[in-house]
This record gives structure tokens, C-alpha cells and sequence, in this order.
């Protein structure tokens, strides 16, 4: 298909070109009008439609979320759900919109009531900080009938404080939500020419490692865990919850860990109301500190965040750090308040100019002066020459416009004029005007006393929620509760969980490997599982840790007649599933001795007995696997006896040896069975 060609608007083109050109148009669309925000206000397309919409609703009085969605529609064509979504989700931040029923709650999953049972309007917070038409760019909507903002003149880091999360086409966005404190704390460092640092604060609380945030960029990563106490003996309470998470789903994390047999405990409950509060009461004999960690290890009490901080800059997506998000929020705030104040300082200008017109117009009885003008023009020109002596107080020439002002100004107006209030009035401008001059001047102090006005006016109750703490990760293996029994067939050569009428070994947990040696020298470590084969002639079976210390001790004979060896070793790096041989791999090789789980200081002392046969008078011969020493697992180790050895027994036991089977391919070779089954 890629090959047929399509005609376009009279001109011939290849679909895989149409394929291309139409895939980066809506790659492009997505991109820059739905999931990724803009630099200049933090905020994507749906949220800045809802706000101009709430915003043209104002009246200071709740709205139907259902009349604000179908209002924004005009806006936004894509569909009420999303509208209401997003209006939900926005909502739920508690910093520009105030809520009015169920909007639902994120901590516990929630879903709001419908868009007809809810209300909403802006909060003062919003009204102060995005709104300004005078500073305001416009643009059409995508019908044409109405008009929206290119971008809103946020005068905050929005994307920092409400936190944005979008997948577009090839491109994700993820900046992490941030305190509004410590955002106006930075904002005010940044201007103070200080540094500082910028760290997320979730709206759920919890504990946050954020040792490997990079700034919020790809490839960085915050822990976070959930604040869990003891609050008894046998009981544990989760306050705050990781951010992501809701307690319904934290819940079903602990109920699915414990049912794959990774925790225990007796029963969970949730009694979170206006605070978070899951209580676990522990099964006896399981601390509280163990069972902490084994929370942590294996369920959703503790989660990785990986945050991908894109924006939308000059109609292309920047993947930048939140530091230079701030910077740049702080810069264009500052450039905000400077058009601001210049806009103002215009209008009184203009003001100023006007009243001082009106002043020598109406003190100096000019508009006696036209009474008798028959035209426009002799109106305009009488008046010009009456202000002709004053003008030089005036700071503009006069034009037409302003002279067709002073014609409007109403009899009763004239008649009631207060030439003090007036003198005053003049004044009030005069002195707002020598203000904002002094602003401008020290423009960097103005915008610190703005931020400062916020903190005081919004910043109460708004603290940090999230505690940032390092700490280390928690080994799984460590912390997993032991609560399978393992078994074994030593002669077929299984071991597994399921095997109950079996052997049983020791407890073990379900992510526990497993060492295992066999009678003819080959070691293996496989999973914990229902049953696997690992090897016939078990001799040794145990919980196997890869930073294991545990010395080794072992007497083989090398074939069905080579000589005896012992060796002492660590196990050392392992593959799992691997067979490894530990004798020198002759065919018939034979263990006589195995001992492990020692210390280095705790090495055997056996006694290895000989074949009787003519003229050998020493038929036993002590041996100190102490007084050699340590090599690898893969070392041939040391020759103990090139005679027939009949059995090996340690030396304080000889007593309690028990014999094993007879072995058909050699001569009565032993095994000290008490040791293997250890």
C-alpha cells in the first residue's frame, strides 16, 4: 500500500508520504494541545479553557460543574468527559478553584459525584494571580466564534505547584507537585541572587528519598514510603500513603502480599476518615520493625517515581530542569508586574491629563465661551484658545479627542464641581504615579514584596506534607517471612514446598534460593518451588545468600579408584540453575565427606579409615581440614590417601556414624549420612 499513489488536492503524492505527513500533524497536535503544558503559565490547553470559562462566569457565586463543561465546550472540543475530568482533577489540587460537594477524594479513590450534583468557582488565590486582560494575548477558538488566551498571565510556577502528568505521541510529561511555601521561599532566593534547591512535596504525605531526583529530568527517580507506626504490642498503623497510590489499592497490595505468602498477619482495617488510618494487626511471633520492612519490600508501601519534566516552549517541546522551570516562571512574573505597573502609570497619566484639563476647563469658565459657537469646529477652536495659557502645566498636547471630552462633562457636573476634591484628586494620582516609578526603579524588591503578599495572604495551612529522608532499600530475601516448609527426596533427587509426604527441611520463604550438593561432587542453586529436580544422592540441602560466608568442607575421591582429596572453600558468586562440579570431574567420583554452613574457625577434624588389606598397617589416619587452607570451589584440593579409603567419620562421632548404602562401583565407600542431613 505504501506504494499506490493518492491525489491530494490535484496533486499527486505517495501514501507513505500522506502516512508521514498526517502522523507528525497529529503527533505535533497532541504534543502541543492536549497533553504537555505551556511554559508561560503552567498549564495545559483543557485547564487554561476551564479557567477563562470560570472566569467569564464569575459573579463570585457557585456554578453547576455541568454549566461550566458545557460552557467550556465552546472552547474545547473535545467531549464533557475529559472537560470534566480535568476540571475534577484541577479542582482537587485546592489551589485555584473552590469545591462545593463530592468532587471525590484522591487519597482514598473516590470518584466525584456527577458534573450536575457539584459547584465550583475560582478561588481569590486564581483571580489574583492569572487573570489580566490588559496583559493578556487573544486568539480565535477553534470554530472562530469566540475568543480564548494564547496563554493566561500566570504570575506563578503553576506547573511546579498543581503537578502535570500527560502521554502524548512519543513524548510523556511528569513534574512532580511542589510545596507552595518553599515555591515562594525559591522564587524569592532566585531574586535575591541565592541559591537553593527545589524538591516535590505530595499531596498524600509519606516519607520521599529524593537523593536521585535529577532536577526532575529523564532518568531520575524519587523513593517514596508510606509513614507506618506501631501503635501496639501486635499493631501496626499506615497515616500517610505513597503519592500514586490510594488506600484502596495499598490495601489490596498488602492483602495480595500476604496471600503469595511474602507477609503475614492477622487481619487489616481501614478507618480512614478525614485522615488516613489502615491498621494491621501482626500474627504472634512477627516484630514490628521486621514487619515494617517486609511492608516495604513487597508491597506498595513503598514505590519508585520516575518524573520526566517536559514543557512546551516557543511551540516545541523542552525537557528541562525544575530549577529553570522556577527561573523562568520568577523571570516572566517579574516582566508580568513591570507591564503591569507601566499599563497603570499610562492610565494615570491619562487620568492626570484629563483632570487637569477638567480643572482649568471648568475654574476658568471656559464652557461659557462656546455658548455662543454656532459649529462644531468654533466649539472645538474656542476651547483650544481657553486652554492655550494653561497649557504649559500640562504634560501632552491636547488633541481633538480630549477637547470633545470636555464637551460631554454634564451641567450638573459643572455646577456641583469641588475644586478642594478636585486638588485632591489630582494629588492621589500624582503621588500613585511617583510610587510606581519607585517600583519600577527597584523592580526585583517589587516583585519580592509580591510573592511575600502571597505567602501571606495563601500560605497558611499550606505546609510541607511530604518528610524527605534518605533511606536504604530493603533486600527482599531479608525480610520475607518463612512460612513455606521445604522437603526432600534425597535418593530420586527433589526438593520443593509441595512435598509434604516427604522429608521435611527447614522453613523457608517463597524468594529464597536454594544450594543444593550431591553425592557425586555437582552443586546447584535453584528457586524455592512446588518440586524441581536438582540432582539424585542429596547430601546437603540449605538457604543459599549470594554474599554467603559460610566455609565448606569436603573428601572425594577422584573416579571410581583415583586418589582421595579434601579441600576447604567458600561458594563465592553463583548462576542460578548452573550445575558446578566441585570434585575434578572424573567419571565415578565419589563425596566421603561433606560439611558446610562452618565458620573459618570452625573446621572439622575427621578420622578417613583404609581398605584392610596385606601388609597396610595404618588403617585410619586422622585429618584437620584446619591445617589447610581456604581455596576456591573450583580448586582440585589436596591428596589425603592414594589407598583404598573405606569411610570418613568425624572424629567426636565415630560412635554415631551411620552407615549408607552400599556403593556398587567401588569398594564399601561411606558416607557420614548425620553430617549430610544436617
Amino acid at each position: 500500500m505504501a506504494s499506490e499513489d493518492t491525489t491530494v488536492n490535484g496533486t499527486l503524492e505517495k501514501a507513505s508520504d500522506l502516512y508521514k505527513k498526517y502522523y507528525l500533524e497529529y503527533a505535533s497536535y497532541v504534543i502541543l494541545d492536549r497533553a504537555v503544558p505551556s511554559i508561560l503559565d503552567g498549564l495545559k490547553p483543557v485547564q487554561r479553557r476551564i479557567l477563562t470559562t470560570m472566569f467569564k462566569m464569575n459573579d463570585g457565586r457557585f456554578h453547576k460543574v455541568a454549566s461550566i463543561v458545557g460552557e467550556t465546550m465552546k472552547l474545547h472540543p473535545h467531549g464533557d468527559a475529559a472537560i470534566t475530568d480535568a476540571l475534577v482533577q484541577l479542582a482537587q489540587k485546592n489551589l485555584l478553584i473552590e469545591m462545593q460537594g463530592n468532587f471525590g477524594d484522591p487519597v482514598t479513590g473516590d470518584r466525584a459525584a456527577a458534573s450536575r450534583y457539584i459547584e465550583a468557582r475560582l478561588s481569590k488565590f486564581a483571580l489574583e494571580v492569572l487573570f489580566n486582560h490588559k496583559t493578556t494575548e487573544f486568539q480565535d477558538s477553534y470554530d472562530g466564534r469566540a475568543k480564548e488566551p494564547v496563554v493566561l498571565p500566570a504570575k506563578f510556577p503553576l506547573a511546579l505547584a498543581l503537578g502535570i502528568e500527560g502521554i502524548a505521541v512519543g513524548l510523556a510529561c511528569k513534574i512532580f507537585p511542589h510545596n507552595f511555601i518553599e515555591l515562594i521561599d525559591v522564587s524569592i532566593a532566585f531574586l535575591k541572587r541565592q541559591d537553593f534547591e527545589l524538591y516535590p512535596d505530595f499531596p498524600t504525605g509519606g516519607i520521599a528519598d529524593v537523593s536521585e531526583y535529577n532536577e526532575g529530568l529523564r532518568g531520575g527517580r524519587i523513593r517514596v514510603r508510606a509513614k507506618i507506626e506501631p501503635v501496639k504490642r501486635r499493631q501496626l498503623a499506615i497515616r500517610e500513603i505513597p503519592f500514586g497510590t490510594t488506600t484502596s489499592s495499598l490495601i489490596d497490595s498488602i492483602v495480595g502480599a500476604r496471600d503469595k505468602g511474602k507477609i503475614k498477619f492477622d487481619r487489616i482495617e481501614d478507618h480512614t476518615a478525614e485522615n488516613v488510618e489502615i491498621l494491621i494487626r501482626l500474627s504472634t511471633g512477627i516484630k514490628p520493625d521486621t514487619m515494617t520492612n517486609a511492608l516495604y519490600a513487597f508491597t506498595d508501601c513503598e514505590t519508585s517515581l520516575a518524573p520526566n519534566s517536559s514543557i512546551i516552549e516557543n511551540n516545541r517541546p523542552e525537557f528541562l530542569p525544575v530549577k529553570e522551570l522556577l527561573r523562568r516562571s520568577v523571570k516572566r512574573t517579574k516582566a508580568l508586574l513591570k507591564q503591569e505597573l507601566l499599563i497603570e502609570k499610562a492610565e494615570l497619566e491619562e487620568k492626570w491629563h484629563m483632570g487637569s484639563l477638567e480643572k482649568i476647563f471648568i475654574e476658568n469658565r471656559i464652557y461659557r465661551d462656546i455658548e455662543k459657537c454656532e459649529t462644531w469646529e468654533s466649539i472645538i477652536e474656542t476651547i483650544r484658545k481657553g486652554l492655550k495659557p494653561f497649557i504649559k502645566s500640562l504634560r501632552r498636547k491636547v488633541a481633538d479627542e480630549d477637547i470633545a471630552k470636555l464637551t460631554e462633562i454634564k451641567i450638573k457636573r459643572i455646577s456641583r464641581y469641588d475644586a478642594f476634591r478636585a486638588n485632591e484628586y489630582i494629588k492621589g494620582l500624582e503621588d500613585r504615579r511617583k510610587q510606581i516609578q519607585r517600583n519600577l526603579k527597584n523592580l526585583t524588591q517589587y516583585s519580592i514584596k509580591f510573592y511575600q503578599a502571597l505567602k501571606d495572604q495563601y500560605g497558611e495551612g499550606r505546609e510541607r506534607k511530604t518528610e524527605l529522608a534518605s533511606f536504604d532499600r530493603v533486600v527482599a530475601t531479608q525480610v520475607a517471612v518463612a512460612s513455606e516448609t521445604l522437603y526432600v527426596t534425597r535418593k530420586d533427587g527433589f526438593i520443593g514446598t509441595s512435598m509434604k509426604r516427604d522429608e521435611s527441611l527447614f522453613k523457608c520463604s517463597s524468594l529464597d534460593d536454594i544450594i543444593v550438593f550431591t553425592r557425586d561432587g555437582n552443586m546447584r542453586v535453584v528457586k524455592v518451588a512446588n518440586k524441581v529436580f536438582v540432582g539424585k544422592d542429596i547430601i546437603h540441602v540449605a538457604v543459599f545468600n549470594k554474599d554467603d560466608k559460610s566455609v565448606y568442607s569436603m573428601m572425594y575421591r577422584d573416579g571410581k579408584r583415583g586418589n582421595v582429596y579434601a579441600k576447604r572453600f567458600r561458594i563465592g558468586g553463583v548462576t542460578r540453575e548452573k550445575v558446578y562440579t566441585l570434585t575434578k570431574g572424573s567419571p565415578g567420583s565419589r563425596v566421603f565427606f561433606f560439611s558446610g554452613d562452618n565458620t573459618e574457625a570452625e573446621s572439622p577434624f575427621v578420622k578417613v579409615y583404609h581398605k584392610p588389606v596385606p601388609r597396610l598397617r595404618n588403617l585410619e589416619i586422622p585429618f584437620n581440614f584446619a591445617v589447610f587452607p581456604m581455596k576456591s570451589r573450583g580448586s582440585q584440593g589436596n591428596i589425603v590417601t592414594k589407598k583404598i579409603v573405606q569411610r570418613v567419620a568425624r572424629a567426636s562421632q565415630e560412635e554415631d556414624e551411620v552407615q549408607p548404602p552400599e556403593d556398587p562401583s567401588a569398594e564399601q565407600s561411606t558416607l557420614d549420612l548425620e553430617q549430610f542431613n544436617h
